[in-house]
């Protein structure tokens, strides 16, 4: 949700830090801040409420270029944007936020923070008893304090003003302060003393360091990384990295300075740009083709007609002994699992249960031995599906994850998993991850199946099915012009119902989540055959109703419910098979996709809805890539 950016090294930080918060403006936000030190050793700061365009201006000076700015040519610096949990979004609720001792006191630090601390009231009003001066109603300001006092403690105390990490007066604060939060932090920490240092920490809020020569960066995803770092460093919780810009230490809460594991890291800055297109969500409707080759690449056996993986680090023989699968997720990524639902249930004949995350973790819901849980997320920080992962895994559960982004923290601590291979997904309303994570999930239906019952033939006939995927979906976007003539047409409704049978009713829930996310039109998705149980009420002239209707076992079903539609003057767009004459027929429009098995279909026929949400929502005006009220990653319950 919020981000973090921050910077030590020999160029100017306040440029490579507002490019790396545009990078982020993907996770959503309501406001922005920077501090960076001056040229006399102080904390120099800058926030303000609203788009990070104001930011900007701030740090202007006359409105002139970012060579031209009001703030300090500083080498080190650290930025944030916040999605308000505790405060509104006010200029004073943003980070960066500063610690010191009393009203007139020079602070000693600055601090950007994600996640949320539980017991910030009572740590705040000890510190107002110390003497503690509060600006803001945020539970951040509190870490800048409770910092701010351990180190003034070391400072008067005579420590060891050393540079080794573990006894460094600053780090020690930081070390102390974390010790006595509850909660979730990533947290980024400028010191007005030491102008060569910046202390990061992470517990439950991913943050990653970028290395390159004579220069580190820290952010809370790697995109701001992209063109600048050429290794990276995955934090895991309870470690603190020391960086200064020669040097990277990391220590871990439990056993002390650990060696940080490098990695080679190659996104480059074309990977995290818009690529031409008008926005990234557009961008990212077109790249399927290519994300879902991704997604099969190397995991299709024609030998042994299976798929294949690399790290589920569980033997065949122990999934043979698989009685059950509970698949959890939240919004696009619970519609996905929706779908591996009826894929895993048919092929390979195993029982599925599909749970929300939010629920999971407190439902407590009997699961018996021989149960296997998939975590599906695209960021792999997901608040609720890591809660609901953890206490599986407590229970003694086997739990695996279907995740998009390397080094996350639900695809460190699941036992095993399946990465998308996606590629940075950057509109907020998920698209290629969606597909991406269907088609994981056929992938892994293919691979249950043929551990059970599923012959070889019918595995050789599902891999030709799954090959045939990235032309289908690449036919299925040239239908975008249709697409676009039909959302001018329908851009003004207040209300839409989505309704599709079997595969396609957990499309039809996916097709509703976009349009409402991105053009903040009401919409409702259903199986076609419940509309006459209750929503069949909201159809009129007025209330579009979108059909999810190729060819297959349940085609002559919705016809009939596109007759009662009709029937009632509700207009009807159709998602068709080509040339389908009986529903031209009936429907007022129709976007035709090309065919596909029953089971592929909600892969394929998920293009148009993309499309048509995006398309609506651009001609309302609305913000297609960061949807108000809404963030990419949600880190928080």
């Amino acid at each position: 949700m919020c981000g973090i950016v921050g910077y030590v090294g020999f160029r100017r930080a306040t440029d490579l830090i507002l490019e790396g918060l545009r990078r982020l403006e993907y996770r959503g936000y309501d406001s922005a801040g920077i501090a960076v030190l001056d040229d006399e050793g102080n904390l120099q700061v800058k926030k303000a409420a609203g788009r990070l365009s104001r930011l900007e201006a701030l740090v202007r000076a006359g409105g002139g270029d970012l060579a031209d700015t009001a703030v300090a040519d500083s080498s080190i610096g650290i930025g944030h944007t916040r999605w308000a949990t505790h405060g509104a979004p006010t200029d004073g609720n943003a980070h960066p936020h500063l610690g010191c001792c009393g009203a007139e006191a020079t602070p000693s630090v600055a601090v950007v923070h994600n996640g949320v601390i539980e017991n910030y009231h009572s740590l705040k009003t000890r510190l107002e008893a110390e003497g503690y001066v509060f600006r803001s109603e945020t539970d951040t300001e509190v870490i800048a304090h409770l910092i701010d006092s351990g180190l003034q403690s070391a400072l008067a105390t005579g420590a060891r003003m050393t540079d080794e990490a573990a006894d460094s007066p600053w780090v020690m604060a930081v070390r102390e302060a974390i010790a006595q939060l509850r909660g979730t932090y990533g947290l980024l920490v400028l010191f007005r003393e030491r102008p060569d240092l910046l202390v990061a920490a992470r517990c439950g809020s991913p943050l990653v360091v970028g290395v390159a020569d004579g220069e580190h960066f820290i952010a809370s995803d790697a995109s701001p990384l992209a063109g600048h770092a050429d290794r990276i460093v995955y934090l895991a919780d309870h470690e603190v990295a020391v960086i200064t810009a020669d040097s990277l230490r990391v220590i871990h809460r439990d056993s002390g300075r650990v060696e940080p594991a490098v990695q080679p890291f190659d996104l480059t800055a074309a990977d995290v740009g818009m690529g031409g297109f008008a926005h990234f969500m557009l961008k990212e409707i077109h790249e399927q083709p290519e994300t879902i080759k991704a997604a099969m690449r190397g995991r299709l056996s024609r030998d042994d007609a299976t798929a294949v993986f690399g790290g589920l680090n569980l033997t065949p023989q122990q999934l043979q002994k698989v009685r059950r699968i509970v698949l959890t997720g939240c919004g696009t990524s619970w519609h996905a699992a929706l779908v591996g639902e009826y894929l895993i249930e048919q092929f390979a004949r195993l029982p599925v249960e599909v749970e929300y995350a939010s629920e999971l973790r407190y439902r407590n819901p009997p699961i018996d031995e021989g149960t296997l849980l998939f975590a599906i997320t695209q960021s792999g920080e997901t608040a609720d599906t890591l809660a609901a992962l953890r206490e599986l895994k407590r229970k003694g559960h086997p739990t695996l994850a279907i995740c998009n982004v390397v080094g996350s923290t639900i695809a460190t601590e699941a036992d095993g998993g399946i990465y998308l291979h996606a590629g940075p997904e950057i509109g907020v309303a998920s698209t290629k991850a969606f597909t991406s994570q269907c088609v994981v999930l056929a992938l892994l239906a293919l691979y249950f199946g043929r551990l059970r019952h599923m012959s070889y033939e019918q595995g050789r006939e599902y891999i030709a099915a799954l090959e045939s995927l990235p032309g289908l979906v690449a036919e299925a976007l040239e239908a975008d012009a249709t697409i676009r003539a039909i959302a001018e047409k329908y851009r003004s409704a207040s209300t839409f119902l989505y309704l599709g049978r079997q595969f396609n009713f957990p499309l039809a829930l996916e097709g509703a989540l976009k349009l409402k996310e991105i053009s903040y039109i009401h919409a409702e998705g259903y199986p076609a055959a419940e509309m006459k149980h209750g929503p069949i009420a909201l159809v009129d002239p007025l209330t579009p109703s979108v059909f999810l209707i190729p060819q297959g076992a349940v085609y002559d079903k919705v016809l009939l419910n596109v007759e009662e539609i009709k029937a009632r003057k509700g207009p009807v767009i159709a998602v068709s098979s080509p040339g389908d004459a009986r529903v031209r027929q009936l429907a007022d429009d129709v976007i035709e996709v090309p065919e596909a098995p029953d089971f592929l279909q909600p892969i394929v026929a998920a293009i148009p809805l993309q499309l048509l949400a995006y398309h609506i929502a651009v001609l309302r005006g609305c913000d297609v890539d960061k949807p108000r009220n809404l963030a990419k990653s949600v880190t928080v319950e």
